[in-house]
């Protein structure tokens, strides 16, 4: 049964004009909302199939059983015959009880079976998250801010009639995913460091040699499959590792989405999120964009945010200096060793600090949160925390025994504490949003202006730029080209603007 109704107008952004187009998964991810997820499997042995096909998934790859949905969001109740489901997860495996992650493909056994556009959907069970936020936060604050990242929402799910649990619901990195986000799905999707084929799994970026099978078991080739050519990305590690300095600073912003790769290492440092690249090496994609010839990092698997992904750090994890990794990582390595690069960082580092993630403006987030969701937490009864420790986790630090991962930080108590050390140890008086560039290195006129801004000044064509509101949020991009060097302010209301241009952000004043 293929269905697609979106009854929500999204409003697209693309360089410096709004096209307005629908954008597949808005019914379920445009609003906040729980939605109902009830699955009937006809097998009698359907949880015996679900553990065994998961315990077999190195041998016989992802293997799923057929169940009936039935799917109630804001807009309706809608039924598909035979989705396929599967379990899925690394370490959210280890959740007591059945209640496990898992994965509904709607066209596994129906073809081009799919719930408004998408083919399929995410459900994580809350491991090591007694407050069931931090990956729905994470993501919603890394899309506002540019940054590729999945839509994130709830749901409360059945099997066969009984009451399976509350979870967050993620959406699909694949080619839909691509098109709405990139604008792109044609290139090479890789999903990074997940011991695929056995080895060590590490996605660390190291140069291993020509050979792709020697890359096999830390990256795992998600489009293009039949082609199965890993050059591009071999080709791109081995820059990252073999170019020289200047080589490296001059060739980066045009092989990878630098700006928002930046925003993106910001995110995780600040949230102290370490399940990625910076620690792991896995839990995230790279993508081919083949129309700019550039990569993007997309973000993946955050429920480990504020800190709860620790091993074999001994640094507290409120406490991390801004240019923290560990291991072998010459990606970040090079880009904190590098002036130019660094100074853009900090200047993001900054920005978020100055706008987003400070206690201000995520407490006010997460009180919502807990308004929408804290009946469905207390009516699961699979879940791995009480409802007591629900509502503490919110607020404070919650100790669950002795030794490393002991304690889980509370958001709450996490936001203010992190806050409050990097405003202490990071100088952003460079790099305030409030700040202006040197009228006579470049400028914006006619400032203020009812639609039309014209750049001028010290820049290098093409120039990458985001514009965001007085609240940090996004509000569209672009880039600037040196015969056309302008932006298009109309259908914005009157208002103050910080323009992001390379390290340091502009005022704009729109008006009417």
């Amino acid at each position: 049964m293929k269905i697609s109704k979106l009854l929500f107008l999204i409003s697209f952004i693309f360089f410096t004009g709004n096209i307005f187009s629908q954008i597949e998964g808005a019914n379920l991810f445009s609003t906040n909302q729980v939605v109902s997820i009830e699955l009937d499997f006809p097998q009698n042995d359907f949880w015996q199939q679900l553990e065994q096909n998961y315990e077999d998934m190195d041998i016989n790859g992802s293997v799923y059983i057929p169940a009936n949905l039935t799917l109630t969001d804001i807009t309706g109740t809608y039924t598909f015959d035979s989705v396929g489901i599967r379990l899925k997860g690394n370490s959210s495996g280890m959740h007591p009880g059945d209640k496990k992650s898992f994965k509904i493909d709607f066209n596994r056994f129906v073809l081009d079976q799919n719930y408004d556009g998408l083919k399929k959907l995410n459900f994580s069970n809350g491991f090591k998250d007694p407050t069931f936020m931090r990956e729905k936060l994470f993501f919603d604050l890394c899309r506002e801010r540019g940054v590729p990242a999945p839509r994130a929402n709830y749901a409360s799910v059945t099997y066969n009639g009984q009451a399976w649990g509350f979870y967050t619901m993620i959406e699909q990195i694949d080619d839909q995913f691509l098109d709405w986000r990139i604008g792109d799905d044609d290139g090479n999707l890789f999903k990074a460091g997940s011991n695929f084929g056995g080895g060590d799994g590490e996605a660390s970026l190291e140069y291993l040699g020509l050979d792709q099978s020697l890359y096999e078991s830390s990256y795992e080739l998600k489009s293009n499959e039949e082609v199965n050519d890993w050059y591009d990305l071999i080709d791109f590690i081995y820059f990252l590792n073999s170019s020289s300095d200047a080589e490296f600073e001059s060739g980066l912003p045009s092989r990878l989405d630098i700006g928002r790769f930046l925003s993106s290492v910001a995110f995780n440092n600040l949230f102290s999120n370490l399940d990625t690249y910076t620690l792991s090496a896995r839990n995230y994609y790279l993508y081919h964009n083949m129309s700019t010839d550039q990569w993007h990092w997309i973000k993946w698997d955050a429920n480990e945010t504020f800190g709860s992904y620790a091993f074999g750090v001994q640094t507290p994890m409120t406490n991390l200096s801004i240019d923290f990794y560990q291991g072998q990582r010459p990606l970040l390595e090079r880009v904190f060793e590098n002036d130019l690069f660094m100074s853009q960082y900090t200047s993001e580092i900054c920005l978020l600090l100055n706008t987003v993630f400070n206690p201000t403006y995520l407490n006010a987030i997460i009180d919502n949160y807990k308004v929408l969701i804290q009946q469905y937490v207390y009516a699961d009864n699979n879940k791995m925390y009480s409802n007591n420790e629900f509502d503490t986790n919110i607020e404070s630090n919650l100790n669950t025994g002795p030794g490393p991962g002991g304690t889980i930080y509370g958001l709450k108590s996490f936001i203010e504490t992190r806050f409050n050390y990097l405003s202490s140890v990071v100088d952003c008086n460079p790099f305030t949003s409030l700040s202006e560039y040197d009228p006579k290195q470049i400028s914006v006129y006619p400032n203020p202006s009812a639609n039309i801004i014209m750049i001028k000044g010290a820049i290098q064509y093409p120039m990458q730029y985001s514009l965001f509101g007085i609240d940090g949020k996004l509000i569209f991009e672009g880039q600037l080209n040196e015969i056309n060097p302008q932006i298009n302010l109309s259908g914005l209301s009157s208002n103050v603007y910080y323009l992001k241009l390379g390290n340091r952000s502009l005022k704009v004043f729109k008006k009417n």
